[in-house]
C-alpha cells in the first residue's frame, strides 16, 4: 500500500526538510510539502493531495498537528480518506487507522469530541437560563434599538462565519468547480461532488452556487466559473459526466463509476 506523506510549516521561513527526512525514512513514496498556518484549512496543497490519494494509499504525517490544529479538522480529513477507501497514520501519534490499536484510538477521540460539545452546550444553557431569572436579557442592545451600526456589524460578523465555513469545507469542491465548469452543467458538478461525500456533507446546487459566487466575489475563484454552461447533446452529456468522475479520481473503477 503506497504511503504518501504530508509535511506542513506555517511560514516561509520555516523549513519542511526535517519532517520530509522523517517521512521519507517512514517510506513515503511521495511527500506533499506545504507552508500554510495549521488553523487554515483551506490549504490548497492538502486539498491536491485529499483529491490525488486513492484506495489502499496511507496519508502519513510526523505529528498530528501538521495535519490538523483542532480535533473536529483531523476527524473530517480521516473521514474523507475513509471515503475513498485510505488510511491515516501519525507517526509520532498513536494513531494508525490501518490497525485495529488505532481504530479505537479515533473512536476514542471522536468519544471525547462529542463528549465536549454536549458540554459546552449544556453550560451554555444553563449561564442562559441564570441570567433569566436575574431579570438579564440576552442579545445586542443595538440590534434591539434596530441601530444601523449595529446591523451592519451582525450582517458583516455573518458573512466573516459563512466565509469560515466555506473555507472548511473548500477541499470538497473548489478543485471540481474550477476543472468542470463552465464545461459542465450546475447539476452535473453537484453530482461529481457529491458522489465520494457522507450524506451529511452533500452539496444542493442552489448551496453550491451560493458558495461559488461568495468565492468569486472574493477572489478566490475566477469569475467564468460562473458562465453559461455550453447546450450539450443528449447522447454527449454522459460521457462528459463519467469523465469528470475519472478525472477526480483516475484510479477509480468502472464498476465504481457506474454505481455514481
Amino acid at each position: 500500500m503506497p504511503l504518501i506523506g504530508y509535511a506542513r510549516v506555517s511560514t516561509e521561513d520555516q523549513t519542511p526538510l526535517p519532517q520530509s527526512e522523517a517521512l521519507q525514512t517512514a517510506g513515503c513514496v511521495e511527500i506533499f510539502e506545504e507552508h500554510a498556518s495549521g488553523g487554515n484549512r483551506a490549504r490548497p496543497v492538502l486539498a491536491r493531495l485529499l483529491e490525488r490519494i486513492s484506495k489502499g494509499d496511507t496519508l502519513v504525517v510526523v505529528r498530528i498537528d501538521r495535519l490538523a490544529r483542532s480535533l473536529s479538522h483531523l476527524l473530517e480529513v480521516i473521514e474523507r480518506l475513509e471515503a475513498k477507501g485510505a488510511f491515516f497514520r501519525s507517526i509520532q501519534d498513536p494513531i494508525d487507522t490501518g490497525s485495529p490499536q488505532g481504530k479505537f484510538t479515533l473512536q476514542v477521540l471522536g468519544a471525547a469530541a462529542e463528549f465536549e460539545r454536549a458540554l459546552i452546550r449544556e453550560r451554555t444553557k444553563a449561564g442562559l437560563a441564570s441570567a433569566r431569572t436575574k431579570g438579564r436579557v440576552g442579545g445586542n442592545p443595538g440590534l434591539r434599538a434596530k441601530d444601523p451600526a449595529a446591523l451592519r456589524k451582525v450582517r458583516l460578523a455573518r458573512q466573516d462565519g459563512y466565509m469560515e465555513h466555506l473555507n472548511e469545507t473548500a477541499q470538497d469542491w473548489v478543485p471540481h468547480v474550477r476543472r468542470l465548469r463552465p464545461d459542465l452543467a450546475w447539476e452535473d458538478v453537484v453530482r461529481i461532488i457529491n458522489g465520494p461525500l457522507p450524506e451529511a456533507r452533500r452539496w444542493t446546487q442552489s448551496r453550491l452556487l451560493r458558495a461559488v459566487k461568495a468565492y468569486v466575489g472574493d477572489g478566490f475563484l475566477p469569475a467564468e466559473v460562473l458562465a453559461r454552461a455550453g447546450r450539450r447533446e443528449t447522447d454527449d452529456r454522459l460521457p462528459a459526466i463519467v469523465a469528470g468522475i475519472k478525472g477526480a479520481d483516475p484510479d477509480i473503477t468502472l464498476q465504481a463509476i457506474c454505481t455514481r
